[in-house]
Formats: C-alpha cells, sequence, structure tokens
C-alpha cells in the first residue's frame, strides 16, 4: 500500500477497515457532519491552507529541524537522526494540531474552545491558539495529572484558559476526555472540542493525523536530503497516537521502511501496570471509536501506569489499530525504567532533555532492536521541561526547590 492510498482512509463512514467510526450521543452527530464537511472545503482552500501554514512557518517556527544525532549513533551503531518538534513555540508537536483545529472552529462561528490533556502539552497548545485568536478555552485534567504536570497548569492559566481539575475514577487522560465529552454535549452549539490525538470519533482521527502529518512531510524531505534515501526505521511512541501518525503518515508502504510505534510498557504486563493497548490490549469502543484499548473479561476499561503523563492512557487511535492488523506498522513496548535511560542517554550524549514520551523511544532503541547500521527517524515529540520533578524523583534525587545537602 502506498502513502498516498492511505490518506483515501477513513472511509465515508469514518471506518479505518473495521475500526474507528462514531459511537457518541445523537446530540453530537450533527456537530460531527458539520466538522466533516468543514475539513473536506477547508482543507485545501488557498485561502485557509494559506493562513495555516503561515502561523505554522511564523507563530510556531516551522519547518523543525533534522538533528543527527551522532555520539547517540556511534553508541547504537546505527545512524540516528532527532526530528525536533521540541524546537516548536510551546515545545510539542500538539500546536500544528490546536492552531488547524481553532482556524476551524472560527471559520464554524464557535465562540468556545474545550479540551483535554494529559501531560499538558495539548493543554498549552490549544490556550496558545485561543489566546492568540481571543477565544476562551476550557481544558479538562485529571487531578494526578495536574500534580505531576504543575508547570504546564500554570502556563495554561497564565494563558488565560480555565484549567477544570477531574477527581473521577482513575483521575489521569481517560477521565478528562469523559469530562470533555459530557461538557461538549451539553454546550455543541457554541463550544469546537479541539481533540488532542488522532483518536475520538470521526472525523477527529484523520483531522488530527491531516494537520500532524506535516511533522513527516518536512522530515521525508530532510531525511533524503541527508541520505539521500528514505530511513530504514521510522520511529515514534504512542499513546493515543497522533505524534506517530503525524511522521508515519507519509512513509507508509514506503519500501524498505520499517514503521514502529513505542507503547508505555510502565511497570511490568499486569494489568494496571502499563499502557500497552496495541500490544496487549483487544478491540473495543473507547471515546467514540472502535479501537484496541486495555479492557477486562467485561469490557471495563482498565485502570493503567505510565510514567509519563501523555502516554497514560488505555485506548489508542483507529488508524494505529487498522495498521497493526494490516502489517504497514509494528508496536512495540518500553518500561518506564527503559523511558529514563532514554532520557539520561539523550541528555547526556546530545545536550538535549526530551520529553518522557519521545524518551520511550529513545529507550527502545538503546536496547539494539534493529541491525547494526540502520538508519533510524525518531520523532522527537516534546522537550523535557515538564518532566524535571518526575525524573528527579524517579532517579532519587531531591526536588528542585530543596537544596541538597553538602
Amino acid at each position: 500500500m502506498k502513502a498516498a492510498e492511505t490518506t483515501a482512509l477513513p472511509d465515508a463512514r469514518g471506518r479505518f477497515g473495521r475500526f474507528g467510526g462514531r459511537y457518541v450521543p445523537e446530540v453530537l452527530i450533527p456537530a460531527l457532519d458539520e466538522l466533516t464537511a468543514a475539513w473536506e472545503e477547508l482543507q485545501d482552500e488557498p485561502a485557509f491552507r494559506g493562513e495555516l501554514e503561515a502561523l505554522l512557518r511564523d507563530f510556531v517556527g516551522r519547518p523543525s529541524p533534522l538533528t543527527f544525532a551522532s555520539r547517540l549513533s556511534d553508541r547504537l551503531g546505527y545512524r540516528v537522526y532527532l526530528k525536533r518538534e521540541d524546537l516548536n513555540h510551546t515545545g510539542a508537536h500538539k500546536i500544528n494540531n490546536t492552531l488547524g483545529q481553532v482556524l476551524l472552529a472560527r471559520r464554524l462561528g464557535k465562540g468556545r474552545i474545550i479540551a483535554e490533556t494529559g501531560a499538558g502539552m495539548h493543554g498549552v497548545a490549544t490556550a496558545t491558539a485561543c489566546a492568540l485568536f481571543g477565544l476562551p478555552c476550557v481544558v479538562y485534567m485529571g487531578e494526578e495529572d495536574t500534580v505531576r504536570q504543575a508547570p504546564n497548569v500554570a502556563r495554561m492559566q497564565l494563558l488565560g484558559a480555565e484549567v477544570v481539575t477531574v477527581t473521577s475514577g482513575s483521575r489521569t487522560l481517560k477521565d478528562a476526555m469523559n469530562e470533555a465529552m459530557r461538557d461538549w454535549a451539553g454546550s455543541v452549539r457554541e463550544t469546537h472540542y479541539v481533540i488532542g490525538s488522532v483518536a475520538g470519533p470521526h472525523p477527529f482521527p484523520s483531522l488530527v493525523r491531516d494537520l500532524q502529518r506535516v511533522i513527516g512531510d518536512e522530515a521525508k524531505v530532510q531525511f533524503r536530503d541527508a541520505e539521500g534515501r528514505d530511513p530504514d526505521a521510522v520511529v515514534a511512541c504512542v499513546g493515543g497516537g497522533s505524534n506517530a501518525m503525524g511522521i508515519f503518515a507519509p512513509f507508509v508502504g514506503a519500501p524498505g521502511t520499517r514503521l514502529v510505534g513505542v507503547e508505555a510498557g510502565g511497570r511490568g504486563d499486569a494489568d494496571g501496570e502499563h499502557c500497552r493497548s496495541l500490544t496487549l490490549g483487544a478491540p473495543g469502543v473507547l471515546h467514540g471509536s472502535l479501537s484496541y484499548l486495555l479492557q477486562d473479561g467485561d469490557g471495563q476499561v482498565l485502570a493503567t501506569h505510565s510514567i509519563s503523563a501523555g502516554l497514560d492512557y488505555p485506548g489508542v487511535g483507529p488508524e494505529h489499530s487498522y495498521m497493526k492488523e494490516a502489517g504497514l506498522a509494528s508496536y512495540v513496548s518500553a518500561t518506564d525504567a527503559q523511558a529514563l535511560e532514554g532520557f539520561q542517554a539523550l541528555g547526556e550524549l546530545e545536550g538535549i532533555l526530551p520529553a518522557l514520551e519521545p524518551a520511550h523511544a529513545v529507550g527502545w532503541l538503546l536496547g539494539g532492536p534493529l541491525p547494526e547500521g540502520s538508519t533510524v527517524l525518531v520523532n522527537l515529540s516534546g522537550r523535557g521541561d515538564k518532566d524535571m520533578e518526575t525524573v528527579r524523583r524517579a532517579l532519587g534525587e531531591p526536588p528542585s526547590d530543596r537544596p541538597r545537602r553538602a
């Protein structure tokens, strides 16, 4: 299957093979139809594309660089290139999606924006886009994540957003998305819900993919300029899966290129200890679409764990599920410990502190899973500022607000 052919998916019913669709309250169907029609009309409209591309260039700072990681490459025996989404304005790939969706919302006359967030980067990016255009913004965030991602809570509030703490369930990303969906169902006429990943009901999985594929489109050209060909492997972390779909999209079906999604292996393979939806889960319905998810024998969604708030989610986007079953990508996992190793390695070898999410991809590579001499493209989807206290605690160091003893 060629890369161009995958963009024909989903079909008219919002399906990627058997995955995707719309499993939502009837009140949301008109809004989803409206959004689908608007995106089909505007995605190639010169005025809309021109406005979005200008923002990506002049506000976000695109194109993001491709960095050859020379010392990491020497250690691994690979030629590793990092797609530097951490250098975007706001520090992650999320801004590519939020700017596009807020522009769409303005065209639809929606005067209020809501979002969910786990690691806080999507919340920050949504709040940033809303501040830019003068729109009110409400961000739902699980209580556990507001603690471990406190700097991003402060950033959202300073940008003018209202951060709503969700105390139900596991108090993480899943529960934040539940509350955002409830809000949207009750305010759909005036509100647009900026979903942050390639999850949710149609058209969100393809809409977010299309807005994030700027990552892969740039990287493909940059990699060919550097190496004269496509990479042997494209590697990205997978939670909901937007950064991975963004960099995978133009390489799907490319001869000789392996696509590898790295899930959060947490503390082990027992229920509640990981976020391995694709490698240990089964198909089911979550947040409006059919996809792989973590569930018990009765279909109840299981608890999850990851050191990374952005990967701490029991499901995954439906296109990833399709790609798994179609053999278009392979999915593996890295534990918390491996992610910490990746975090430290990139810092010490390359002077780059990654977010804990892409640190999983680096940690997986440290295990030497690819043939020696492989050329590798890694999506460095965010920077590590937000994770410093989590990393320090995990490594047994004192929190930064308490000085070390002499």
